[in-house]
């Protein structure tokens, strides 16, 4: 990590818990996270849950959701609008995460309408992007990355795109018990912090955070966190443990 740039460790809950089971864990985890200054901890949880979790997230933590619409309103249903979010106290949203995008017809297009969507409504965008394992052994990784980075922060002037939060995901290292080496990791990191300074320059690629996501646990938090481009890390299955999610918030401290 840069100590220039506050580190994120943002838990995504994905289709977990019970409002009980959440509720159990904020109250387990907010007596011990450091200071929000020093930390950005975040939580994203089933949209059924944001206002509940909004309330009593206190001072050092800070709610997300795992996705939402990029219209303000309309006749989608099932979806969220980016105006309920923050009418909600939801202070972060993902955007592109590989299951979305793998599921849920999620593209480069309509992830660049909701990064320009949150911006519009001071919501903090974690932006993902990643590779899969055949576009890895092809030596297509940086392809990949540079057309999805490309294409999200597409016409977001610079002011604006030091506010976004890119996530790179592995999608071969997610949920799978896989993760990529730390070198593996600083370096695609440090690829999509060279694809951001073509765009805007050395001022915006200094200060955008960039986190890794892919089977991040205690057990490799500290190693990953030590590189230099490595902002913080997307968590799925370790941030479902209140005992573990603490450990990687505090390994960030």
């Amino acid at each position: 990590m840069n100590k220039n740039r506050r580190p994120v460790i943002a838990g995504n809950w994905k289709m977990n818990k019970t409002r009980d089971e959440a509720l159990q864990f904020i109250y387990t985890i907010t007596p011990e996270l450091p200071k929000n200054t020093d930390v950005e901890t975040v939580i994203c949880s089933s949209p059924v849950l944001l206002r509940c979790l909004v309330k009593r997230q206190g001072e050092n933590l800070r709610i997300g959701a795992q996705t939402m619409h990029q219209s303000e309103s309309g006749a989608f249903t099932g979806e969220v609008s980016p105006v309920i979010l923050k009418n909600s106290g939801v202070e972060y949203v993902i955007i592109g995460h590989s299951e979305r995008r793998a599921y849920f017809n999620e593209t480069d297009e309509t992830v660049n309408q909701k990064v320009l969507a949150a911006l519009k409504h001071d919501i903090i965008a974690i932006a993902c992007c990643g590779e899969t394992l055949e576009e890895r052994e092809s030596n297509k990784t940086e392809d990949v990355i540079k057309r999805q980075v490309v294409a999200m922060m597409n016409t977001i002037p610079a002011d604006a795109a030091k506010e976004v939060i890119i996530a790179y995901e592995p999608i071969w290292a997610i949920g799978t018990g896989k993760t990529a080496t730390k070198e593996m990791a600083e370096e695609t990191c440090g690829f999509v912090r060279n694809v951001i300074e073509q765009l805007y320059g050395k001022a915006v690629s200094d200060k955008i955070r960039i986190l890794y996501g892919g089977s991040v646990t205690p057990a490799n938090v500290s190693e990953l966190l030590a590189q230099t481009n490595i902002d913080g890390a997307l968590v799925g299955g370790a941030s479902l443990d209140s005992e573990n999610f603490l450990k990687l918030v505090k390994a960030a401290k």
